[in-house]
């Protein structure tokens, strides 16, 4: 047997093809015993995720619903924002004077890249990770929207907030585009030299909404940077 067809068997018997005609041998059984569900309360969990994202580097505001839209004008106010992206499908008021927001009729890249920032909402976001996944929906946009503007804001809901990868691959749709961020893009070359905004924003800012009584101690309106 040469070397060729000895590696070509190894692979028919790993996946069961007997070459032969016979029987292929059973397939062992794939162990499921990792964790598919979390069991932390809402407090905790969101205080989880609030923590995760800052040790990406991400600032996050804590707001109640009815300040959800208060903590975004903050927050591009704070930032010196004059342009910012909307998707088409989320209902954006408030803004601070003198910011335009701009609606997504299928901008450019090079469009893209002159305005200020984005603000989308999001589809799920994982606790233990500090992970926000975009799948594209109306209030999210097109995949683009989120990797070329150098400052993206994102609404997460207490209700999309999940502890674990499983929950969140439950709740998604496999054939929908989905973006997975883990804080502002970063790269580092063979030098291990980081450097951010690569591959999407360089700055990351979550709003983070919850009822009163989801939140613990935490104090409402509060933006706690990375």
């Amino acid at each position: 047997m040469t070397a060729r067809e000895e590696v070509l068997a190894r692979i028919r018997a790993a996946l069961g093809d007997d070459a032969s005609g016979g029987t292929a041998p059973a397939r062992d059984a794939v162990p499921r015993g990792y964790r598919t569900r979390g069991e932390l309360d809402l407090t905790v969990l969101l205080d989880l995720l609030a923590e995760r994202l800052r040790d990406y580097g991400c600032t996050v505001r804590r707001a109640t619903p009815g300040e959800a839209m208060a903590a975004v004008a903050e927050a591009v106010r704070q930032r010196g924002a004059r342009r910012v992206v909307v998707p088409p499908g989320l209902d954006l008021t408030g803004l601070p004077a003198g910011v335009d927001a701009i609606a997504d009729d299928g901008l450019s890249p090079a469009a893209l890249d002159t305005v200020d920032g984005v603000i989308t909402g999001a589809a799920v976001a994982i606790a233990e990770t500090g992970t926000i996944v975009l799948d594209g929906a109306p209030d999210q946009g097109r995949r683009a929207l989120s990797l070329v503007p150098d400052y993206h804001v994102c609404i997460v809901r207490a209700e999309q907030v999940v502890a674990l990868v499983p929950e969140a691959l439950a709740r998604l749709d496999p054939g929908r585009p989905l973006t997975w961020i883990s804080g502002p893009s970063a790269t580092s070359d063979i030098e291990l030299d980081r450097v951010q905004g690569v591959h999407g924003p360089r700055t990351l800012e979550v709003i983070l909404v919850a009822p009163l009584s989801g939140q613990g101690s935490v104090p409402l309106m509060g933006a706690d940077a990375g």
